[in-house]
């Protein structure tokens, strides 16, 4: 089962609603699922809500380290508790995903993330578990880190909430251990069809007044 959900994001109102915190939404969302407040605890370098579920204890954690260094944080909870890496999930934007869309992945490359090339390295693995959520690509490489800290426009807000959202329908299997199943859930959900548009919004047949 997974044991810390950890979103990653930058601390400070500036980030606060920039693409690069797409993990801090998604804790915050956890959170009120669970019903659990977040709090700073600066042993662990983060901000921190443990509840227990089924018996068993799980702890959210949203570094204020800065991306650069969010390990520090993660490593930090993790081994004063002995949580091993396949217990945690990573919550981060991905760049390589569309808004409205979310991946559930174990292991592998950090693709440039900054904040899993820190994690990667305090944690001396990448066998941990990560949930991939889509911020798109500005197309141009140079432009990725200005992309990043830039808040997105509306439409893909809503698309990023509404992926979240339907994401946390897989948080009772993550609590479970149920991965394959929370994986197949996480992977088929779709977002909703839009409406089909009333009479009154279609527009005019030829001849008709406009």
């Amino acid at each position: 089962m997974i044991k810390l959900f950890v979103g990653l994001g930058n601390p400070g109102p500036e980030y606060e609603a920039t693409r690069h915190n797409a993990g801090f939404w998604w804790v915050d969302a956890v959170a009120r699922e669970l019903k659990v407040g977040l709090s700073m605890d600066k042993g662990y370098h983060g901000l921190v809500a443990r509840t227990t579920v089924k018996g068993q204890t799980v702890w959210l954690l949203e570094p204020q380290t800065f991306m650069n260094v969010s390990g520090k944080s993660v490593a930090a909870l993790a081994r004063f508790f002995k949580i091993k890496p396949e217990e945690i999930l990573v919550a981060h934007d991905e760049l390589d995903i569309v808004p409205g869309q979310v991946k559930l992945k174990l292991g592998g490359s950090h693709a440039g993330h900054n904040g899993l090339r820190d994690i990667h390295a305090q944690l001396g693995t990448d066998d941990y578990w990560r949930l991939r959520i889509g911020i798109g690509h500005p197309g141009v490489k140079s432009e990725v880190s200005n992309w990043v800290l830039k808040k997105p426009s509306p439409e893909h807000r809503a698309a990023i909430e509404d992926c979240i959202a339907r994401s946390l329908k897989a948080l009772p299997d993550l609590l479970a251990g149920e991965m394959s199943k929370a994986t197949l859930l996480i992977h088929t959900s779709k977002p909703p069809r839009p409406k089909p548009p009333r009479p009154a919004d279609l527009p005019p047949k030829e001849g008709e007044p406009a």
